[in-house]
Formats: C-alpha cells, structure tokens, sequence
C-alpha cells in the first residue's frame, strides 16, 4: 500500500500552515465518539491518519492510549513536537504495522476517504480484538451559507476525480452492506469557526490539492477567493464566522 499522491506531496508542503489554520473539534464531538467506542482510561485507540494531531489531542483527553498513525513526515513532526505524551507511529491506515487485536478502536478524522476502504477496513479488524470499534469524523462546510457555496465552488474547480473527498458519500455507500460490522451511526455537532480573512483563505490553500498548484496556480486561486469574500457582507472584515458542521460516525465489529 502507498499514500495518495495528492496527499503524500500537499500535506508535506502544507504542514505548518494546515496546523495554524484549519479548525479544531468540538468538544461534543470528543463526548459522542468517546461513548460510541468506549474510550477510557485503560482502553487503546489508534488514530489512522492523525496529520498534525487535531483530534488526536481531544483523543487524549479520554484518559486512553493513543497510538497516533501518520505517512506524511512533515505532519508527523509536528504531531510529535505538539504531543510528545502520545505514541506516533509512521504507518497507514491500511498497513499501520500494530500487532494482532492490539486496540480497542480505531479512529480516522478528515482522513478516511483518503484510504482504500475494503483494505483499511481489514486492517482494522485485524488490530482490534473481536469487540473492537470504528469511529470516523469530518469537519464539513456549511454549503447552505451563500458566501461558503462560491468558496467550495472555486476549491471544487481544481479538484480532478484523482483526488478523493468526502462529501460525494462513496465513502458511506462502502459500509451500506460490509459484511461482519454492524450499522454504520452517525450524529452531527455544529462547529462555528471564527478566523480571520488569512485563516479563511487558508482553508483552501492549505488542502492538499491547491497545495500542489504551482506558484501562478496559487495566486490565481487566491484571487479567486479573495473576490468571494469581498462580495458578502458576512465574510468581509478581520472577523469571519466559518460555519462548519462535524460529523461522527461509528460501527462496531458484529
């Protein structure tokens, strides 16, 4: 197995900035899948594309181990500058390289679609015991917002059917009939994110498409967006609500 082109080159480019500008999880989010796959003190999770650690550091708040699995070395360093208590491990979530039954759950946050699902899906159970757990989380643009449909619009522009997302639902349709796993929950917590104009631009710029634009690309992209946020009252100023919505969804081995 081998990471996705798009992600392995954007992501190592883009570290520090996704890092400073993308959002956090609500703590709702943490109490919903904390529930959902038993994670406390005692327990073992292992977090499946943990980037630079955000929702790996809500993970820890659980009181559980969590092994922190990471491919993108740029990523992994910052993980593991940010969270030193947590176990980081160069591993992907289809080969992630952990012993047989060796945690209660796995988690995958803004990542899963990235993965090979039937081979992620494998791995997963091979490395939790026979009670073992999935939770997966995204955070989700609010496309109903005026302002945010023209800036995903533009994102969406350069996005070719090489690189994977989550918001066409293939991802779902995957665990509609997957045998020896129950069905698949989910909820929905909102997450406004408050930034400034830099972190709005940031959001796009930092994904791991735009990332790998040449340096004309890049600004042109820029441009493009700067213009969206010029034109709605609601995204002008130093000030910009982002209304984000995070989505939890579990399933458990059967």
């Amino acid at each position: 197995m081998a990471i996705h082109h798009a992600a392995e080159l954007g992501y190592q480019r883009a570290a520090a900035d996704y890092e400073r500008v993308r959002p956090s999880y609500p703590t709702r989010s943490l109490a919903v899948l904390a529930d959902a796959l038993d994670l406390h003190p005692g327990k073992q999770v292992a977090e499946v594309g943990a980037g630079t650690g955000k929702f790996t550091r809500l993970l820890a708040l659980t009181g559980a181990r969590v092994i922190a699995l990471e491919p993108v070395a740029a990523m992994r360093t910052t993980l593991t500058e940010l969270l030193p208590q947590v176990q980081v491990v160069d591993g992907l979530a289809e080969a992630t390289g952990l012993a047989d039954g060796s945690v209660d759950a796995v988690v995958a946050a803004q990542a899963w679609h990235w993965f090979d699902p039937a081979a992620a899906l494998a791995e997963a159970e091979r490395i939790t015991h026979r009670r073992g757990r999935l939770g997966l989380v995204w955070n989700t643009l609010d496309e109903t917002v005026p302002w945010v449909a023209e800036y995903s619009k533009i994102y969406r522009q350069w996005r070719t059917d090489a690189v994977p997302g989550h918001r066409d639902g293939t991802w779902r349709r995957f665990f509609d009939e997957v045998p020896g796993w129950t069905r698949l929950c989910g909820e929905h917590v909102a997450n406004p994110y408050v930034t400034d104009r830099e972190g709005v631009l940031g959001q796009a710029l930092t994904s791991s498409v735009i990332s790998t634009l040449d340096s004309e690309s890049r600004a042109q992209v820029r441009r493009e967006l700067e213009a969206v946020l010029d034109r709605h009252e609601e995204s002008r100023g130093d000030r910009i609500e982002i209304p984000y919505v995070t989505d939890i969804y579990w399933t458990a081995r059967a």
